[in-house]
């Protein structure tokens, strides 16, 4: 380590790097060979919020000492009386930036600036919330730089009990990265609040940690942010649900479902031969929410069940920790204390407001409570063949308080346990933030609708929760769902082959018949569309054996199954944008229509490749007007894999 001080600058220089330390204005830039890959905002490098609003930003660096490795920093700021101190210590491929006030009174937040156009392209993040309407339903960045407008990310409730998949991991186009470590809630802007400027808020303090990576590609620092948050520690589907696809009520009915409307259903797909593995009963069977019994419109659910079995599917229904304040059980946990309290008067249960009602949620640090939901989760299993869930709720609320000394993380963490001892049956759970990886969960994306743009929506959000550190993902319910009219004919065959090169296939909207709520009359789909769906289902069967080894390999490295073309060819400049293409693995590039129309444009990364539709080898390159008719799929082999042997094999 090599250290150099001037009248202007301090500058750390490492073997693969340099950090340039700016005395006035205070600003902090990393080089790598001559090259700038990340620099602080030129508005500012941090800034410190008191709760009464006033921002207090640093100007000049007033010392600076290097000491054991660490370059200690005390940074004058607009307030006399208030002085930053921020440490900088460096190691081979990151530097780490602790800051803190001194001479203040409590600060409300903490913040860091960067400048973005210093980092090129942006990635990471997870699902991205942001002003425009509509969103995150139909609109993701990817990268994230490619939003204007109100289209940019901004989301004032990022943090571990968010109900979005959120990681505070940001990298770019230069190989650099960011890692914010904290379990706070924070406020994240991508050049919303300020033009050209990321903004990474953390709240509730006066100080901030984070990590800088400084590598040579995107994919490595992905992988040292996988080895700070843990890698999957074993796979979270089975066989089965890797294979086939599982079968949802909700878009086929939302919350109207019933017994008999249920059972047709699962009858005509199976008749059909659309392959699936399960039949879950989405919302609209409790009594009440939170209430585990079952209403009027299903009569006979143990029936049900063996009916549903008899068929060769598992049965699985939808659940949430959410008790709505009309529920019977909302009595009995109140009056139990198994509720989170509110935070402004702990005598009380917390009150939300979820899409659903007011509630109560379900206080998992109380031991006695846990076990009384876990009591009930059980008692369906035993009492109506129910093989497994899915969990649609958050598990705790920052606008609740904790309790037993848990934090966010903490509730997290419980919600997880408990959610490991049942099948979640390919459709997962929404478990996110550093560490949560380990758990191996199936991620389904948010909720999507059914238009052209959610399809394009759910392509870029599953790379963008594969690329934190999440790689068993699935989309939304094919042809999505949100209370929209139903997908075309042409976008629900075309999500339907999206999905078929994911790692797991998630339905509901049936390719014979489904309801249109919004017009109140059924839609019948062509004859064409169940077998173009069914074909697209027996190609995910067919590839099944080659995803299960990736996503063994996904729990050996971290790698994920789905990724972007650059993290396998880092000198492609124009992979970098593509957003409508992915790898599955390393040897096969995904390209389906996305689009009206039967032609597209296919970017293939230098090398060589074999056009499966065609049957013939290509050059990588742009291919202009690729012809693919309704029933087309393109797709894409490297050749000179050690698995492009078989791939050939199952693709001919």
């Amino acid at each position: 380590m090599a250290v150099r001080q001037d009248a202007r600058t301090v500058t750390l220089a490492t073997p693969g790097y340099e950090i340039a330390v700016a005395r006035e204005p205070f600003a902090i830039t990393t080089r790598r060979a001559g090259r700038t890959v990340l620099a602080t905002a030129a508005s500012g490098a941090f800034d410190v919020t008191r709760p009464d609003g006033t921002r207090v930003t640093p100007t000049k660096v007033a010392s600076a000492r290097w000491s054991h490795g660490t370059l200690d920093l005390s940074v004058a700021t607009s307030d006399a009386a208030t002085t930053l101190t921020v440490a900088v210590t460096p190691s081979a491929d990151r530097y780490r930036v602790r800051t803190g006030v001194k001479g203040a009174s409590a600060a409300s937040a903490t913040a860091l600036h960067l400048d973005m156009a210093s980092g090129g392209h942006w990635y990471g993040h997870g699902e991205a919330k942001s002003d425009a309407e509509g969103e995150p339903d139909t609109r993701q960045p990817w990268p994230l730089d490619a939003a204007t407008g109100k289209e940019q990310v901004n989301d004032t409730s990022f943090g571990p009990a968010s109900y979005l998949m959120t990681e505070p991991f940001w990298f770019t186009a230069t190989s650099a990265g960011l890692y914010v470590d904290t379990g706070n809630l924070m406020r994240v802007s991508l050049g919303r609040l300020h033009p050209g400027v990321a903004d990474f808020e953390v709240t509730d303090t006066a100080s901030l940690d984070a990590t800088f990576f400084v590598e040579r590609t995107p994919r490595a620092v992905y992988q040292d942010y996988i080895g700070i948050a843990g890698r999957p520690r074993a796979v979270g589907a089975t066989p089965a649900q890797f294979t086939e696809p599982l079968w949802n009520s909700w878009a086929q009915f939302y919350s109207t479902v019933d017994q008999k409307g249920f059972l047709e259903y699962a009858r005509s797909l199976h008749d059909a031969g659309v392959l699936g593995h399960t039949m879950q009963l989405d919302d609209g069977w409790m009594t009440h929410y939170g209430d585990y019994t079952w209403n009027a419109k299903f009569p006979d659910p143990k029936g049900m069940s063996d009916q549903i079995h008899a068929m060769g599917y598992g049965f699985g229904v939808w659940i949430t920790q959410w008790i709505n304040l009309d529920a019977d059980n909302y009595q009995v946990a109140k009056d139990k204390g198994y509720l989170l309290k509110s935070k402004q008067d702990p005598s009380q249960p917390c009150t939300v407001t979820w899409w659903n009602g007011k509630a109560g949620l379900i206080d998992l640090g109380n031991p006695d409570a846990y076990r009384w939901y876990e009591g009930q989760l059980k008692k369906l299993q035993a009492d109506y063949g129910v093989d497994g869930f899915k969990f649609d709720t958050k598990f705790f609320d920052e606008r609740c308080a904790a309790s037993n000394g848990l934090d966010a993380a903490g509730y997290r963490r419980l919600g997880a346990e408990l959610a490991q001892q049942f099948d979640l049956q390919g459709a997962g759970i929404r478990v996110h933030w550093t560490g949560a990886q380990k758990y191996g969960f199936v991620t389904r994306t948010v909720d999507k609708g059914t238009d052209w743009a959610s399809l394009n929506a759910a392509v870029k959000q599953n790379l963008a929760v594969s690329v934190i550190g999440y790689p068993f993902v699935a989309t939304d319910m094919i042809g999505g769902s949100d209370s929209m009219p139903p997908p075309s004919p042409e976008v629900l065959v075309r999500w339907a082959q999206a999905a078929a090169l994911m790692p797991i296939e998630y339905s509901s909207t049936s390719p014979l018949k489904v309801y249109d709520f919004v017009n109140r009359t059924w839609v019948t789909y062509p004859p064409e569309v169940a077998r173009h769906y069914a074909a697209a289902t027996r190609l995910h069967a067919a590839l099944a054996p080659y995803i299960r080894d990736q996503a063994d390999r996904a729990v050996r490295t971290g790698e994920p199954i789905m990724k972007p073309l650059f993290f396998r060819h880092p000198d492609d400049p124009a992979s970098y944008t593509v957003a409508d293409e992915w790898l599955l693995g390393d040897a096969l590039l995904a390209a389906p229509v996305l689009a009206s129309g039967t032609s597209r444009d296919v970017h293939l990364p230098p090398g060589a490749w074999y056009d499966v539709v065609r049957h013939r080898a290509v050059k990588g390159g742009g291919l202009r007007g690729y012809r693919a008719d309704l029933g087309t799929v393109p797709l894409f082999v490297r050749l000179g894999t050690s698995d492009t042997p078989r791939l050939l094999k199952i693709l001919e």
